[in-house]
């Protein structure tokens, strides 16, 4: 007896109701369904759950299928389908990724920034309280320099010419303030990290 022939035989025991006959049947066509389905599944699809949902098909159909025509094909039609709604829910996933998955990282990203605005926000008023601080420690004059220049933007000439001093002695101790008072504030900062 041929294999058509064969098949056929197992096919028909199945539609009178000898279920386990149908190990039979997916015996003689699993490389055949698993090998097409698997060639043709796109990344990312389950080549061998497509295959599986063929035969579960198949045998809830069996009924539907005339003994003496192709079993095959008509296995491999249903195998078709199958696969064709693996790609549609493929590609759903694909676009409700492509739809949902960027506003969810723009919004994770969203919250990101605002904390690190915050954070920062923070710590720049930590840091302007130790600059007033470190200020306070400043002689009279030294605070008037710097007002001058940081708070009137006087020019150095014009600081130069209401001190008596030269733009090139201005510069110098308008630097070595600057540099008092950012060690100042890095000292504050750290001390106040500390547990």
């Amino acid at each position: 007896m041929d294999a058509d022939a064969e098949l056929d035989r197992h096919v028909r025991r199945v539609q009178a109701g000898d279920l386990d006959a149908y190990a039979e049947v997916v015996r003689g066509c699993e490389r055949l369904v698993r090998g097409w389905v698997g060639v043709r599944c796109p990344p990312g699809g389950d080549a061998d759950e497509v295959a599986q949902k063929a035969f579960v098909e198949a045998f809830r159909h069996i009924d539907d299928y005339e003994p003496g025509t192709d079993f095959r094909a008509w296995l491999m039609t249903i195998a078709r389908y199958q696969l064709m709604a693996e790609c549609t829910r493929l590609r759903r996933v694909a676009d409700y990724h492509s739809r949902y998955a960027p506003l969810a990282l723009a919004d994770a990203l969203a919250r990101q920034v605002e904390r690190d605005r915050l954070e920062r926000a923070s710590e720049h008023e930590a840091k302007l309280g130790h600059l007033q601080t470190c200020l306070g420690t400043l002689d009279d004059g030294a605070r008037r320099l710097l007002a001058w220049r940081y708070r009137d933007e006087l020019p150095l000439e014009q600081i130069a010419d209401r001190t008596d001093r030269s733009v090139g002695a201005i510069k110098k101790n308008l630097h070595l303030l600057r540099k008092k008072l950012h060690e100042c504030v890095r000292l504050k900062t750290a001390a106040e990290a500390m547990p």
